[in-house]
This record gives C-alpha cells, structure tokens and sequence, in this order.
C-alpha cells in the first residue's frame, strides 16, 4: 500500500514539474514572440520612404503656414522642413540589431554584470560585434564558488586561464596552476604589442599594455625544471595511492589496512620502498602473524599491491615521494608589492602519467582543506586553484575517490580556496561537482561525430535560459571567445553572454629555457625543497628489526647447535665408555680364565710333584728339601723361571683390571 502512495506522489510531483515546464516554455515562447513583433515593427518603420512620390512634380500645394493638416504619407515642404536636413531624410531612429541579441537581452546582459565590488575584467559582449560599452567580469569574492572553464583543443583556454590568474594575482590573491604544455611561463614576463593584438584589445575596449607577474616555478618530484614537490607516502594516503595504481575497491580498501597496521606499528611511510617493505615483511614467514591480524588482508591481495607498486616504480613515478614533504603554506605568499604570487607546476610528461599528475593536485588540494582554517565569505579568496585536465582526474576513479573530491570541492570554499576546473567538455566531470560551480566559461565546442553531438546537447542543457541558440553558437564561437555565465555579487546567475575575451598582458609565449632556469636557480625555496632527503622510515626499521631477529634465530640456532654437539659428544663418551666397560670385561674374563689355567696347571704339576716325591721316598741320597713342586718336577733353574713368569702374568693382569 505505501508502495501504490509513494508512485502516486512522484507521479503528482512529476506531473506538477511538467506543468510548471510547460508554463515556463510558454511564457518564455510569448516573450519572443512580442520580441519577434517589436523587432519586426521597427524594421518596417526603418524601411518606410521618407517621401510618398519619386517626381516632385506630383506634389500637392501645401499651405505655408503650417497650420493645416497634411494629407497621409506627405512631408514638410522646405518652408518647414529644418535647414540643416534635408527633404527626404527620416527621423532618427534606433538601428536594428546585428546579432542574436534584441535591445532588452543587451541591456540585460549589461545590468547583470554591472557589478559594484573587485571584479575580474572577462571581455566585452559580442552581438554580432563586440561592444566595449557592455564589459562582461567576474565578482573577485565569488571566485570561492569555483568555475570552469571548458572547450575542444585550441580554442583559447589556455589563454582564458592566463587572462585569469594575472588578474587575480593582481588583486593580491596567489595562485597555483598546472603548465601542462609550458605555454603559461610567459605570465612571468611583460608581453610585447603588435598591431593585430592592439587591435583586437581596442575593439573590446581593453586599455592594454605588457605586464609580468610575480611567479614560482615548481616541479613533480624535480621531473622537470623547478622546485621539487614531493609528498610522503603517509601524506598521501590510501585512497589517492589507490587511484594512481589503478586498484579495485577490495584491493584499495586492503591497502588502506596495510596504512592502518604501519601507522600503528609505529613505520612511517615516507617513500614507495617503504611500502614495499611493509608489504614484502607482511607476506614473509616473519610477518605472518601480524598479517593474520589485519584480517580484511589476504596474501594474494597482498601480493597484488605490491606487483603494482614495482610497476609504478619503474615508471619513474617513485620520485614523487618521499622527504622533504612540501609545506602547502607557501603557495599563499604574495610579493612585497602586496600582488599574488603564480605558481606555476611544470608537468611536461603529464601526457606520460596523467593518473600520477591529476591525483597529485587532488592531494595539494586536500592537504590546504585540512591545513586551513575556516574563513567563511570574504571579499577575495586565499588561493585560487586550476585543475587543468580535470577529466584525467576522474577517469577510473573509484566511488570512495569521487565522493571525496566531491566533499573536498563543497567544503573547501569555507576554507577561502576557489577551485577553477579547466577541461574539454562539462561532461568530463560528475554532476555532484558540476554542481559546485558558480562561474562558467565555455569555448568553442565540435561535433563531427555522434559523441560529440551527445556532449554539444548535455552542455547546451547546462546553460540557463537564453536568447542564444546555443547549440548553434557553442560550434560558431571563434578562436578566443566564449559563453560566459557567472553567480554575481548576491549569489544569482547572471545572464548568458556571448564574450570576446581580454588579451594576457604577460607574455604567451613559453619562458626561454635559460631564464626559466634562472628563475628557478635563484629561488629561496631551492635550499629547503631543492635536495631529496632519507630519514628513518619503516624500511629502515623492518630492515633493523629484521637484522635483530635474524641475529636472535642465528644466536638460537648456535646455541641449538652446540646442545646438539654436546649431546653427540656426550653421547659418543657414554659409548665410548660402554665400549670400554665391555673391553676390560672381556680382558677381566680373559686374566680370570687365565688365572684359572694357570690355577689348574699349578694344581696339576703339585700333584704329579708329589706322586713323584711319593716313588722317589725309597732313594737313599739325601737333598736339600724345596717348597717349589715344579722345581722338583722341572729341575731348579726351569722350574724357577716358569713360576717367575707365571706370578708376573698373574700380576700384571691384576694391576690392568685396577
């Protein structure tokens, strides 16, 4: 049922849109037509004779008084007429117009850009011809409403964006702009007159004359000529890392895990060999462990990061991180004179990484929206910031990334920081920051094919209501002229105007590479900026920490290892041992038996000594009697030296036993 409610009233709230279009559209068609009629009317009466007959002779006698009534399409005689006209002349009257404009949508025009505080001066509005009278500007407090300025290649952005930061600088607000091809150095120098440029100055009425601003030339990580810009791995954060490598929304979200556990484990990310660190001791036996504590992070993840960043590596773009971290401080200087300094960044292989450039401006954006204070309205910004080849930026980019840009583009203006988008076509950018933008100049647009078309139709549509076919002018407008809406001093769109810009007054012509060398040689920002530097960082620390753990496993293996040597020994000398016991058991059991014999034998000698005494009882010689049996058996000298040598045997033994 609250289904069947809710279509019902979107179909209510739908149909009252398209009443109130249709209302719109009608009021706006009456309108014309009334133009159409005026406009028609003033023709007929522009091309009415001023006498009814070519042949005077035809005439009718007037009275001379002047005092009658003259019969219909008749004139004054010369009696009457004035003396400095002649007879056949007209009554002044207003000439018709030239261009695509009537006289109320000029004066229209004029009133909306009549603007009472510091304005940045555009050009002079273009109706068929310019007219200086009608000067078109930009209010310098709105410029925190941010703008765009769009249009195909070639048709005078460039020269629009110079137009702009000469002026703003001039008005004592700094400046930071991309020079993607080098054509924005000459601001830094006067430019030089030729008739064809004093010309086209005079007929927009601009008083010109050559002006150089004040300007500091910057580099991405010293790729180029100027002062290095280079920004921490920490600094630059997840998301925007994310963009540049091209990751999916599980791949970038695991990365952002990986920035969590270094942040937490105390391992600053200064450089990409940092990270890869991180990831490389994440994915090690050693790391497992705190790997399984991230939980969100797989290895195979893992190991995808890290291939990216090797590839992002060997492109060159490591040289956009690491230390000194540039201090986005210094690009709201002004010079001693009170005017605002031009920073210029120096992107010539922009074409090379345009992901690395785009994502890089992102982060000097986000950096100044969390560096700055809250400011609210004031009478002019802090910074003004163009992001030319704004479409790079957006390019692939995740949701999370869109989402913030588009936060950082909303809350920025608080910050006192504009935002000037500088790109081919509106489309190019997401509706949620279209939306964003108070101030609109459009060059020339072409649609030789069916996308172009499309783009032709979706930027008509994002122009207010005009007299302008715009469709028809957008791909008319010629080199150096532009569609022009702007929010003015009280917030409200002014009307559309068909514009003839203004001409730089700094040279457009690039910088001579020897100057522009110069300049940047003598800056004072060289010294603090100008040489790479390699504090202690998470590499370092895993390297030391890694080191230490490889020294305590060698400690412990040693230690191991000598238990283990020790055990072997001691297990060697227990059988060493053993094997010791079992020989001099075995010399033991030998000297026994030994003993034995030689018992026996004894035993077996005394007794055949005494069967023998025992026959020999009967002789008659008497001798000397002996306690040695084997002597009498043997003789005296045998027999003692059989017993020496068996008690010697006998003994020796014993003593080996001991």
């Amino acid at each position: 049922m609250s289904d069947a409610v809710e279509q019902a009233r979107a179909a209510a709230a739908a149909a009252q849109a398209a009443a109130e279009e249709a209302r719109r559209l009608a009021d706006e068609a009456a309108r014309r037509a009334e133009e159409l009629a005026a406009a028609l009317q003033q023709a007929a009466d522009t091309a009415e004779p001023a006498a009814p007959s070519a042949d005077p002779a035809e005439r009718e006698p007037e009275p001379t008084s002047g005092t009658g009534t003259e019969p219909p399409g008749s004139t004054a005689t010369p009696d009457t007429a004035p003396a400095d006209t002649p007879p056949s002349a007209p009554a002044p009257s207003a000439p018709a117009p030239s261009g695509p404009l009537g006289p109320e949508a000029v004066a229209a025009v004029r009133a909306g850009y009549a603007l009472e505080g510091t304005a940045l001066e555009l050009g002079a509005l273009v109706n068929g011809a310019p007219l200086p009278d009608v000067p078109v500007r930009i209010p310098l407090a709105m410029l925190n409403r941010h703008g765009l300025v769009a249009g195909a290649t070639g048709t005078g952005k460039t020269r629009t964006l110079q137009v702009l930061a000469e002026q703003i600088a001039a008005a004592g607000v700094p400046v930071f702009a991309a020079d993607v091809k080098g054509d924005l150095s000459g601001l830094a120098e006067a430019g030089q007159p030729n008739d064809k440029l004093l010309a086209r100055t005079a007929g927009i009425g601009q008083r010109w004359e050559g002006l150089a601003s004040q300007a500091e030339f910057w580099s991405l990580g010293g790729q180029g000529v100027g002062v290095p810009i280079r920004a921490t791995v920490s600094g630059f954060g997840p998301l925007l890392l994310s963009k540049v490598l091209g990751l999916n929304e599980t791949q970038e979200s695991s990365l952002g895990l990986v920035f969590h556990h270094a942040e937490r484990a105390g391992l600053p990310l200064v450089d990409l060999a940092d990270l890869r660190a991180v990831l490389t001791f994440l994915v090690s036996d050693a790391g497992k462990a705190e790997l399984a504590e991230l939980g969100g992070l797989s290895k195979q993840t893992a190991g995808v990061i890290l291939r990216e960043l090797v590839t992002f590596a060997d492109k060159g773009a490591d040289r956009f991180f690491g230390a000194p971290e540039v201090d986005t401080q210094v690009f709201l200087r002004t010079a001693a004179d009170g005017r605002g300094t031009v920073n210029l960044l120096e992107v010539p292989g922009v074409q090379d990484q345009p992901e690395v450039f785009s994502t890089f401006l992102m982060w000097l954006l986000a950096d100044l929206f969390n560096e700055l204070p809250e400011v609210g309205d004031t009478e002019k910004p802090k910074l003004v910031f163009f992001f030319d080849e704004a479409h790079l930026l957006f390019s692939g980019a995740s949701h999370d990334f869109t989402e913030q840009v588009v936060r950082t583009v909303r809350l920025i203006r608080s910050k006192g920081v504009g935002i000037v988008f500088v790109t081919q076509t509106p489309k190019d950018l997401p509706d949620d920051v279209l939306a964003q933008l108070g101030s609109r100049v459009q060059h020339q647009l072409r649609a030789h094919t069916p996308d172009d078309a499309k783009a032709l139709r979706a930027t008509v549509s994002t122009f207010p209501t005009s007299d302008y076919d715009l469709a028809e002018v957008l791909t008319s407008l010629a080199t150096g002229e532009a569609i022009v809406t702007v929010m003015d001093e009280r917030g409200a769109p002014t009307p559309v105007a068909w514009t003839r810009l203004r001409a730089p007054q700094g040279s457009m012509a690039p910088l001579p590479s020897s100057v522009l060398e110069a300049r940047v040689a003598s800056s004072p920002l060289l010294a603090t900026y100008g040489t790479a530097v390699d504090p202690e960082s998470a590499r370092e620390i895993l390297a030391a920490r890694m080191e230490a753990a490889a020294a305590e496993a060698a400690a412990a293996q040693a230690q191991a290892e000598a238990e283990q040597e020790a055990a072997r020994a001691a297990a060697a000398a227990a059988k060493e041992a053993a094997a010791q016991a079992r020989r001099d058991e075995r010399e033991r059991a030998a000297a026994q038996a030994e003993v034995e014999r030689t018992q026996r034998e004894f035993e077996r000698a005394e007794r055949a000594a005494t069967a023998r005494r025992s026959r020999s009882s009967t002789r008659t010689r008497t001798r000397r009697v002996t306690d040695d049996p084997l002597a009498d058996l043997l003789g005296p000298g045998i027999g003692g030296a059989i017993a020496k040598e068996v008690v010697r045997g006998i003994f020796s033994t014993l003593r080996r036993r001991r």
